[in-house]
């Protein structure tokens, strides 16, 4: 799927909370229907058969419970997305990245062949439809998560190119497939943030650690060996660019996915380097930003939605400009883009209870125009106004609601934007002070910490987000009624 990335350490955010937030984007032309649910042990296959690739892979008899976003309507398989398990391990899958034909020829994607005449079908590797389900249940840390997704790849293989976030409260590993059955990980620094579009993104790759100690590298256990056997090592400096080694280098990406990267580090490092004009350090087609910076402050969570709503605000390329010359508006993919299925920040949290520490901030459809809400996710269900999506409309899913806001407001920009402005701040200022409130009740006043007392508190948060929805429904919807091309200023004589 076309999505973005960003990934926090835990010395770079506001909290010092790990935080890792994805948009889970559709593919062109198509707008895919999630729901929030969690998936008892109880639920979890023995036997995972994959809808895409026909893969059949045995599983551990001893899952561990976990949140997930699949798709809410069945036809191509799970796609649980994101979420966190009951031991607070997180995992976010995945973000489709890109290769080269000299890596792909080494190491073909294995895809599914069907029956042919005499020849019987074939398999397929294992791809974003399967990877949450097959992993998130079974680690109980973000390098157990690595360890485990690398031995399926290296068993099965994969039939697309993905990047794979892991995290618990002490760390970030980042995952990037190579190939049909390589891959490699890099631990995100505490310090730094990483911005991840939708192409092969880690720039610097240490053999020795990842075969030897393993503190910041691994990979697969031989790729060095591929590297070299196919001469995919473009540096001349002694130094390994797996970017360089295993990624694109397509006209496409110039304006599909480094513009989305330059945007954010842009943002975030606005005085570490000249990012405008002829002069400019790096601009919005350059091969060589940086995979990771440290922020120039500490990064908070409105950011993070911001970041992922991004459409070059503030630049030349907003496709919502209205002033000065509209000639460039529009020329690069935004991230906050129309279809957008939903976004999922894990914030897991080392200063409360256990119990507490898992956050999962939750926004469907466009993130210009939705609302981030938080909720606790050490809990055995979800609320209803999230969890009930269906393929038919309906202004009693968060899911629809959120998907007619944006087409609305989008419609009407103009005259819609202040309402959506409020909206967002008030459901984030609610949002937060509920979690405080909770926070509070379940530390200072010693209430009992169960999963029922949670999912009290969700339902308290999930009542104010249904509030402040429809308020916001019905506000943009009698702008863009207003604003309608067939309006006539003179009513009924």
């Amino acid at each position: 799927m076309a999505c973005t990335t960003i990934l926090v350490g835990k010395n770079a955010s506001y909290d010092g909370s790990t935080m890792i937030a994805r948009n889970d984007d559709s593919g062109a032309g198509k707008f895919t229907a999630k729901k929030w649910v969690v998936v008892d042990p109880s639920q979890q296959p023995r036997v995972y058969t994959s809808v895409l690739s026909h893969v059949e892979i045995p599983l551990p008899s001893n899952p561990l419970r976990y949140t997930a976003m699949p798709n809410a309507v069945e036809g191509e398989g799970i796609w649980a997305a994101a979420g966190v398990n009951s031991e607070n391990i997180a995992m976010t899958a995945t973000e489709t990245i890109t290769s080269n034909p000299r890596v792909l020829a080494a190491d073909p994607l294995v895809t599914y062949q069907p029956e042919a005449g005499d020849t019987p079908a074939q398999v397929g590797g294992i791809g974003e439809e399967d990877l949450v389900v097959l992993v998130l249940p079974y680690i109980h840390s973000a390098r157990e998560g690595v360890q485990r997704l690398g031995q399926l790849l290296e068993q099965y293989g994969t039939y697309e190119m993905n990047g794979i976030a892991f995290q618990d409260v002490h760390e970030i590993w980042w995952l990037e497939t190579i190939g049909g059955h390589h891959w490699m990980a890099r631990r995100v620094p505490d310090d730094q943030y990483v911005v991840m579009p939708n192409q092969l993104g880690i720039d610097h790759f240490d053999f020795a650690d990842a075969y030897g100690d393993a503190k910041e590298y691994m990979c697969s256990a031989d790729l060095q060996d591929f590297v070299q056997q196919h001469h995919l090592n473009l540096n001349t400096d002694g130094d390994f660019n797996p970017r360089l080694a295993f990624g694109s280098h397509d006209d496409s990406d110039h304006t599909y996915n480094t513009p989305r990267a330059w945007a954010l580090l842009r943002y975030f490092n606005p005085r570490s380097f000249h990012w405008d004009g002829p002069d400019a350090d790096f601009h919005p087609e350059s091969d060589d930003l940086p995979w990771s910076l440290v922020p120039e402050h500490k990064i908070t969570m409105e950011e993070v939605k911001w970041a992922l709503s991004n459409h070059f605000q503030g630049t030349p390329y907003d496709p919502y400009r209205k002033y000065g010359d509209k000639s460039l508006s529009g020329s690069y993919r935004t991230i906050g883009i129309n279809r957008t299925s939903f976004m999922a920040c894990i914030q897991l949290r080392p200063y409360v209870p256990t119990e507490l520490q898992a956050i999962e901030w939750i926004c469907y459809g466009c993130n210009a125009f939705n609302a981030f809400v938080p909720f606790y996710a050490h809990v055995a269900d979800t609320p209803v106004y999230l969890k009930n999506t269906t393929g038919q409309v309906s202004t009693n899913s968060f899911y629809w609601a959120s998907r007619m806001i944006g087409a609305l407001s989008d419609a009407a920009y103009s005259f819609t934007a202040s309402h959506i402005e409020r909206y967002q701040n008030k459901v984030a200022i609610e949002g937060h002070r509920l979690i405080e409130h909770y926070d509070t009740l379940f530390t200072d006043e010693k209430a009992t910490i169960t999963e029922a007392s949670l999912e009290e508190a969700n339902a308290a948060i999930a009542t104010m987000l249904r509030r402040e929805t429809d308020d916001v429904l019905d506000k943009v919807l009698y702008e863009a009624s207003a604003h309608m091309k067939n309006a006539f200023s003179r009513s009924d004589a």
